[in-house]
C-alpha cells in the first residue's frame, strides 16, 4: 500500500508531498487509524539516558518540525519521536525549491533552513498530543541571531521545552543555517555546552526532574575533530550524542539530476560516513555516553549495522520516506536478531 502511495506522492513536488504526507499522518493519528496501516513492531524495550524506550527505532528530527503529527508517527510503531528543529521565533526558512529527491540513490538534498512556526507553537502541539512515550525536542538558533549570540537562542528554547520533553537535542550541525556548524568546534562548543549544562542543572532544581541533553553532530568532521567533540561532551556532562546530521559531500550522487544542489545530503549515500562517525565516537567514548545513530538506514540490516558500530538507538528519516512504515518493523526485527 505504501508503494502505491509513494508513487502518487512522488508525482508532486517534494515539499508539497512532504506537507501532504504530514497532514495525512497527523489526521490518521487524531483518528487512531495509523496503527491499522502497518503491523506493529515487536516489543523491544530499551533503557537509554535513564529513559525507557518502547523499541530502539525512532523518528529523526526534521520530518515533523512543528510537532504536527506526534500521535500519527507514534502509531506507526516508532519507539520514540523527535520533533523540531524549533527556534525561539517563527521563521520561513530558505527560498523554495529547497527539497530535492534523488530516487536512484535513495537520497534527498534539503536546504530548508530551520523553517518552523516557533517554539510556542510547537509546545501548543505537544500539549494537544496524546502520546505518552519518549518525545525528543530538537532546538536551534534563528537564522538572524549572530553566531556569537547563539547560546541565547538555545537557552530560550531549553527553558521553554524543558518541562515538556523527554530529552532535548541541541542541533549545531545543520548545514543550512550560516555559521551554525562552527559551534561544533573548540572553545565555541565548550562555551555552548557549559552554558547548557549549567542551565540544565538550574532547570532540574526548578522542575524536579533531569531532562537529558543530546548533541547532534555532522558527518563531515575529521576523526580527530570527532574525538575532540566526544571529549567535550564528556567534559561538560552531556547525556548523549546523535550521529549524524546531513552531509555536504556529494559522493555517490555525482552527475545525477539535482546532485549538485546546495544543502545537506541524506539517505543511502551518507550511510557509511555516518556509521564511521559512530565507530569513532564509540571508541573515544568507551560506553561513557550513549550514541543515537541516524543516516542512511534504508533497510533493517543498516539499523543493525549502526547498533553493531556502537549505537544504543537509531533514527529514520530519508529511509522512512522511501520505504514507509514497514522499515520501522524491519529495523526493530534486525536489531532483535542480533541477540
Amino acid at each position: 500500500m505504501y508503494t502505491l502511495a509513494r508513487q502518487l506522492l512522488f508525482k508532486l513536488s517534494p515539499e508539497t508531498s512532504h506537507d501532504l504526507s504530514l497532514d495525512l499522518i497527523g489526521a490518521g493519528g487524531r483518528l487512531g487509524l495509523n496503527g491499522l496501516l502497518c503491523k506493529a513492531p515487536a516489543q523491544m524495550p530499551v533503557k537509554v539516558m535513564g529513559l525507557e524506550f518502547a523499541n530502539p527505532v525512532g523518528l529523526a528530527a526534521g520530518l515533523d518540525k512543528n510537532g504536527a503529527a506526534i500521535d500519527g508517527f507514534a502509531q506507526l510503531g516508532f519507539g520514540f519521536v523527535e520533533i523540531g528543529t524549533v527556534t525561539p521565533r517563527p521563521q520561513p526558512g530558505n527560498p523554495k525549491p529547497r527539497i530535492f529527491r534523488l530516487p536512484q540513490a535513495e537520497a534527498i538534498i534539503n536546504r530548508m533552513g530551520f523553517n518552523n512556526l516557533g517554539v510556542d507553537n510547537l509546545l501548543a502541539r505537544v500539549a494537544a498530543a496524546q502520546y505518552k512515550g519518549v518525545l525528543g525536542i530538537n532546538i536551534g538558533k534563528n537564522f538572524d541571531t549572530p553566531v556569537e549570540r547563539a547560546v541565547d537562542d538555545y537557552l530560550i528554547c531549553l527553558d521553554k521545552v524543558y518541562a515538556h520533553a523527554s530529552y532535548v537535542t541541541v542541533n549545531v550541525s545543520s548545514p543550512n543555517t550560516p555559521g551554525l556548524r562552527s559551534l561544533q568546534f573548540g572553545e565555541s562548543l565548550k562555551q555552548l555546552l557549559s552554558a547548557l549544562s549549567q542551565r540544565q542543572q538550574e532547570l532540574t532544581a526548578i522542575h524536579g526532574k533531569r531532562v537529558p541533553l543530546a548533541i547532534k553532530i555532522a558527518p563531515d568532521m575529521s576523526d580527530e575533530e570527532t574525538m575532540d567533540v566526544a571529549r567535550a561532551l564528556l567534559e561538560t556532562g552531556m547525556d548523549a550524542v546523535i550521529a549524524t546530521n546531513t552531509t555536504l559531500s556529494r559522493e555517490g550522487v555525482e552527475g545525477m539530476e539535482h546532485g549538485a544542489e546546495a544543502g545537506g545530503l541524506s539517505g543511502a549515500p551518507v550511510r557509511e560516513k555516518s556509521t564511521h562517525t559512530v565507530k569513532v565516537l564509540a571508541a573515544e567514548l568507551a560506553g561513557r555516553l550513549p550514541i543515537i545513530a541516524v543516516g542512511g538506514i534504508t533497510e533493517g540490516k543498516h539499523a543493525a549495522e549502526k547498533i553493531a558500530a556502537g549505537a544504543s538507538l537509531v533514527q529514520l528519516y530519508s529511509g522512512f520516506i522511501y520505504k514507509g512504515p514497514a522499515l520501522i518493523r524491519e529495523s526493530v526485527d534486525a536489531i532483535a536478531a542480533m541477540g
